[in-house]
Parts: C-alpha cells; sequence; structure tokens
C-alpha cells in the first residue's frame, strides 16, 4: 500500500499574518460569519442575484458585506453583466478607498474592504459569441447593452 502523501494547496497570495487574521476575525464575528482558516485569505463569491446590500453591507444594524468579508482576500464576481449596473457601480468607492462607509439615521459605521475584485463574463448574452461549435444568436444591439452594464472605471 502506498503513502498518501498530502501536500499544502498552492496559493495566489501568503497567508494572512496574524495582525490581517485578528482583522478578519473581528469582521466576521460583526457579520456573524464562520471562519473557516485563520491562515487562509477569503475568497468570496456572491451570486449575481445578490442586492447592493449583502455586497456592500448594510441593514438596519449595518453589518459587514461582501467585500468586507473578503477583506486581504479575492471577491470573485462570476458572471459581472448579470449583476445590476448600480451594484457594480457601488464597488467604485471600496476599490479605491479599501474601505466602505454605511450610514443609517443613529450611525454610520465604516468597515475595510481591501480586496483583489475578479471577475468573469461571457462575450454576449447568450454566450457563444465567436464559437465555431454553437449559433450565435445576439443582435449587436443586444451585444452592446450587455457590456454597457459595466461601467468604464470598474472596467479600468
Amino acid at each position: 500500500m502506498g503513502k498518501v502523501c498530502w501536500q499544502r494547496p498552492i496559493h495566489l497570495f501568503p497567508n494572512l499574518g496574524s495582525q490581517e487574521a485578528l482583522e478578519l476575525y473581528g469582521i466576521y464575528q460583526l457579520g456573524r460569519e464562520d471562519v473557516l482558516s485563520f491562515h487562509n485569505r477569503p475568497m468570496r463569491h456572491p451570486h449575481h442575484s445578490a442586492s447592493g446590500v449583502s455586497l456592500l453591507g448594510g441593514g438596519t444594524y449595518p453589518k459587514p458585506g461582501e467585500i468586507s468579508l473578503a477583506h486581504h482576500g479575492i471577491l470573485f464576481l462570476d458572471e459581472m453583466a448579470e449583476f445590476s449596473k448600480k451594484t457594480l457601480d457601488m464597488l467604485r468607492q471600496p476599490l479605491e478607498n479599501g474601505r466602505i462607509t454605511i450610514s443609517r439615521a443613529k450611525q454610520t459605521v465604516t468597515y475595510p474592504a481591501e480586496f483583489t475584485l475578479i471577475a468573469a463574463m461571457n462575450p454576449c448574452p447568450c454566450g457563444y459569441d465567436g464559437s465555431s461549435r454553437r449559433y450565435f444568436v445576439c443582435t449587436p444591439k443586444q451585444k452592446a447593452a450587455y457590456k454597457q452594464k459595466i461601467s468604464g472605471p470598474i472596467l479600468d
């Protein structure tokens, strides 16, 4: 019988430092989220139907959203063009500042949000533009409208 060799998975980023892990633990406690590891950087991947509040944070008693839960890690937006344009545009400020401020009538809170944004989307709504196996059915107008959902600053 052969030996079983457990190898550490290859990561793009180094493990969290102790100060980063402590900061992230505090964010997860505020959000009432389970911490999977104190060493690995988080990777969050919200569904494209996620609301602005779930992505950015908020609520009656503001709690951290996906961008803060991805602090020191990766926020992966699959099917990026399927997210609402308004929600995507709300990511601009946190991407620039590394934090999100949520204001409510009784309080204002600021959460850290330094994350790497990785996004993927199809070239058009049907997903077959350029395919040699499937028939491309989108009109030029549909294709343009699909791409216009992503604003220039987010693409930059």
